[in-house]
């Protein structure tokens, strides 16, 4: 693997990080947080295909990166419902670990990556120190305290259920029927997000107190979208099989827990004791050296 394909695979990881972050600082509402974040992607989209002369996709192509967007929204919107049960910090660590089981899973089995008994070997090896890690950042010293949520298990629930459609905006750009790349992709990726957050934006609105179009945060959020924007390109791009695969290139992108785990610490406020801040250190050590394994894979 070339050190050119690993930074691709590493670029995700930055725009993945911030955006949690982004949308936990500039708040609102789940509503607001999905509108801002995939108006955002939409217009860098735009502006992409515009700037590149993009051509674009038809038939299955399009249905199927459509599908992908789509389903990416429906996963975060409940991902963004998860942070009011029990924060970002803890949420999410519990969706990468999630996350890094079923798309390395669909990459393996499905579409044949990590083809040798070693590559296997040394990829669940990762994949298992990377969930080892994630666990150590949920550590807590106080287990009657109740940091970020008022309902741990419903916010679990949640991002399991998001999962399905995690899972399927990674898959569905994958399947071996339609051959396009990352830039060809992005746009219908993108009108697939949007379309599903104005419809819940839209349902959202039989609520007289939900005025999602009217609310400050459904536009400051559209900066977060840029960054979502930025990881969800290069992560295309990424994921084709002749730069990373699906199985390496979403367990590097998954690495956007880093950031997103000290930007909940330093720029949110949530506070550690001591022993959870050497937690927390130690799980992302744990994340960078199976991220570093799979990058050679």
């Amino acid at each position: 693997m070339s050190a050119i394909n690993i930074l691709i695979g590493l670029m995700p990881m930055i725009g993945w990080g911030v955006f949690p972050v982004l949308t936990g600082y500039f708040g609102g509402k789940p509503v607001n947080q999905i509108i801002g974040a995939t108006y955002g992607t939409l217009i860098a989209a735009i502006l992409v295909a515009l700037f590149r002369q993009t051509p674009m996709l038809g038939g299955k192509a399009f249905l199927y990166t459509f599908l992908s967007g789509a389903c990416w929204s429906i996963g975060q919107i409940l991902v963004f419902y998860a942070f009011t049960e029990m924060g970002v910090s803890r949420t999410m660590p519990i969706s990468t670990g999630f996350q890094l089981i079923g798309a390395s899973l669909w990459g393996v089995f499905v579409l044949g990556e990590w083809s040798s008994a070693t590559a296997k070997m040394l990829g669940f090896f990762a994949i298992l120190l990377i969930i080892v890690g994630v666990y150590f950042t949920t550590y807590t010293e106080n287990k009657s305290q109740n940091k970020g949520g008022s309902n741990a298990l419903k916010g679990v629930l949640l991002v399991l259920c998001a999962e399905a459609g995690y899972l399927g905006y990674s898959a569905f750009p994958q399947i071996k029927s339609i051959k396009i790349d990352g830039f060809q992709a992005f746009l219908p990726q993108a009108l697939g997000m949007a379309v599903v957050a104005t419809i819940f934006a839209i349902a959202t609105k039989g609520n007289r107190q939900s005025k999602p179009f009217r609310t400050k945060s459904s536009y400051t959020n559209i900066i977060s979208g840029f960054f979502f924007a930025f990881a969800a390109l290069t992560y295309l791009i990424s994921a084709r099989p002749e730069v990373n695969g699906l199985a390496t290139g979403f367990t590097l992108s998954q690495m956007n827990v880093i950031l997103a785990t000290l930007g909940g610490i330093y720029v949110l406020h949530e506070s550690k004791t001591r022993k959870e801040m050497v937690a927390v250190l130690s799980g992302l050590a744990l994340v960078v050296v199976a991220g570093v394994i799979t990058a050679f894979l």
